[in-house]
């Protein structure tokens, strides 16, 4: 069996743009739904919607897969699902290693998605001696002495850390020692990796709060459009000057003295 030590998506090698890496999963989530519906076929314009981008940035991207569509027709469904699981390296197994069983590391545990994505999850990992043995989406819980056996073991490349941010880094230094070269980070702290190590971060609370910050302009624009006094309409005076907006002295001023 095919593991992530061995094999590794060439991307790069082929100078595919990391904007069009970042877009090929949205792409692949897009085209797994209309292969789970049988639709045979898709435009660019069907599946650009679907994946929330723009058609041209689309056929840009599948340019540097070699694939072009067939215009009237669109682009073949499972071929796409097939081209782009392979530039991606989802078309062998990828052995994870999760190391932080709280809430979170639990959730990620329990997560369906790996599976059907080309990922298996080999090992729980965490440092509280009582979670050891515990099972975990049926998956025994181990403690972290044992962490590098585990990668070595397994043959494991990437590992996503879900520890508080006093224990990433520590965590992180480990993983990346045993072998580990890439690293999905949700400890809310910024790790420091080698070169030749990617580490993609998911954090929460500053996706939360860049909503935030959305919400507030928002509330701020509409607090301003209710504010702004209303628009004054220019009629036309018995002698028709304000028409003009001058009276016979001059300009007139947008609110007379009382």
């Amino acid at each position: 069996m095919a593991t992530g030590r061995t094999h590794r998506p060439a991307t790069r090698s082929r100078g595919i743009p990391e904007a069009t890496v970042a877009r090929l999963p949205l792409y692949l989530r897009a085209l797994t739904a209309l292969s789970e519906r049988s639709v045979p076929t898709v435009s660019s314009e069907e599946l650009a919607t679907a994946a929330g981008v723009n058609s041209a940035k689309l056929r840009k991207d599948f340019s540097y897969l070699g694939s072009y569509g067939t215009r009237g027709v669109g682009y073949d469904v499972e071929y796409l699902v097939y081209q782009i699981s392979r530039e991606l390296g989802l078309t062998q197994d990828w052995p994870v290693v999760i190391v932080g069983i709280g809430n979170l590391g639990a959730a990620l545990a329990n997560y369906g998605g790996f599976a059907s994505r080309g990922f298996r999850v080999a090992a729980l990992i965490d440092a509280d001696p009582a979670m050891a043995g515990k099972p975990v989406a049926g998956i025994p819980v181990q403690h972290t002495d044992e962490l590098e056996k585990i990668i070595s073991g397994n043959g494991v490349s990437i590992g996503v850390i879900a520890t508080p941010a006093g224990a990433a880094q520590q965590v992180c230094d480990r993983l990346v020692a045993a072998g580990v070269t890439s690293i999905l980070n949700f400890a809310p702290t910024v790790l420091s990796v080698p070169d030749g190590v990617d580490v993609r971060k998911v954090d929460l609370s500053i996706e939360l709060q860049i909503l935030a910050f959305h919400e507030q302009r928002k509330a701020g624009e509409e607090a301003a459009a209710e504010a702004a006094p209303p628009a004054v309409e220019r009629g036309t005076g018995a002698d028709g000057s304000a028409a003009s907006g001058k009276g016979p002295e001059g300009d007139v001023p947008a609110v007379m003295p009382a």
